[in-house]
């Protein structure tokens, strides 16, 4: 309304100008000035309300312009009118600007009848010329306006669809997480079975063999109420109960792992401290995603790379590296259009993410500063007393 509003001062101070200087031509008949002023002023202020209520506003430029013209106070009834016939097509559709411009018409007709002006012709091609022009420039914005509605409407589809596709995703990989953290809980629970009736049976003959059965059922029955905490904040689908459970790797496995990628063309260079005994659940997280960051040096880092896995313990902190000197760091690899399958929101990604989240940890992912690409997670070992 700023726009309009400066429009609309500048129009009134023309037309209070004329009407100034008009006053000082002794011929000119010319209304009284407590006339002349309020009626200019009222002429434009509609102006200021085009866009928020366009039909109001058009109809009473069209209501005040009949008298604004009849007694000749300026230019701003036509120039009204033409902002009118624009604002009603643009903002309103041609069915309404349609009865608009017949309203103009016939008011204008009526108007030409009355003066009986010797320049009719001339008034009528002035009058037909400025309704073509008006509506020719309402169509075009009015047209530009459905567009970019059309395109915002695409855009935040297209949001939906994606953020869609996360939550499916994420809600996929939880429920993968589920199924393996099952197979620990599992594998926790049937060591106390075994320990127990151990312990039953050497209660009386060995009684130091029993003690340390119960203290072995007493490490893996906290450890196992650690991982059932955390199951309970992960989604499980329902359609994962038929797939088969199999023995989960940790991070012993890293060395096959990195074998198994070398086999496959990339160089891996391995570096794991002393890691201690780790939770099965955060064992298994740090392998899948040294797992997915090889792999994704697999698919997208090209010919020639190679990678390098750190993995190191400090107190209750395992701190996990994995980089590569591949062209994902290189901008102009990427065609235009196009981004690196390897930025942040692809599947393997949010899972990772998720993975380090269930535990506590956190995960970077993006280009190395020295080149190349990196994945950066820190998980926490929590081992109850």
């Amino acid at each position: 309304m700023a726009g309009d509003t400066v429009l609309a001062v500048l129009l009134g101070l023309f037309d209070l100008l004329l009407f100034a200087a008009d006053g000082f031509d002794e011929i000119a008949e010319l209304p009284p000035w407590y006339v002349a002023v309020p009626l200019d002023i009222a002429m434009v202020v509609p102006l200021v309300f085009r866009r928020r209520s366009p039909l109001w506003s058009a109809y009473t430029v069209l209501v005040l312009s009949v008298v604004h013209g009849s007694l000749q106070l300026g230019t701003a009834g036509a120039a009204g009118l033409a902002m009118s016939i624009y604002s009603v097509v643009v903002y309103v559709g041609r069915r309404q600007g349609l009865v608009f411009v017949g309203a103009v018409v016939l008011s204008s007709a009526v108007q030409l009848a009355l003066e009986q002006t010797d320049e009719l012709v001339i008034s009528v091609l002035f009058l037909a010329f400025g309704i073509a022009l008006c509506w020719t420039l309402g169509e075009f914005v009015g047209a530009r306006r459905a567009y970019d509605v059309e395109v915002e409407a695409r855009l935040h589809l297209l949001e939906t669809e994606r953020d869609q596709a996360t939550r499916i995703a994420v809600a996929e990989e939880r429920g993968r997480i589920a199924r393996e953290l099952h197979d620990v809980v599992a594998h926790a629970v049937s060591v106390m079975v075994v320990q127990a009736d151990g312990a039953s049976y050497a209660m009386q003959s060995n009684p130091e063999l029993a003690q340390r059965a119960l203290h072995t059922i007493s490490e893996t029955g906290r450890g196992a109420l650690g991982e059932l905490r955390r199951l309970l904040d992960v989604l499980r689908s329902d359609d994962a109960d038929g797939e088969p459970r199999v023995p989960q790797p940790d991070v012993h496995a890293l060395a096959e792992l990195a074998d198994r990628m070398r086999a496959a063309g990339v160089p891996v260079e391995l570096e794991a401290g002393e890691l201690g005994d780790l939770p099965a659940g955060v064992s298994l997280g740090i392998y899948r995603i040294v797992q997915e960051s090889l792999t994704n040096t697999l698919k997208h880092a090209g010919r020639g790379a190679t990678a390098s896995v750190r993995v190191h313990r400090t107190g209750d902190l395992v701190e996990v590296l994995v980089s590569d000197d591949g062209a994902g760091a290189v901008p102009q690899l990427v065609p235009a259009g196009r981004r690196d399958p390897r930025l942040p929101g692809g599947n393997g990604l949010i899972g990772m993410r998720e993975r380090a989240h269930v535990y506590g940890g956190t995960l970077d992912v993006g280009p190395a500063p020295g080149g190349g690409w990196q994945v950066r997670a820190a998980l926490p070992v929590r081992l109850d007393k």
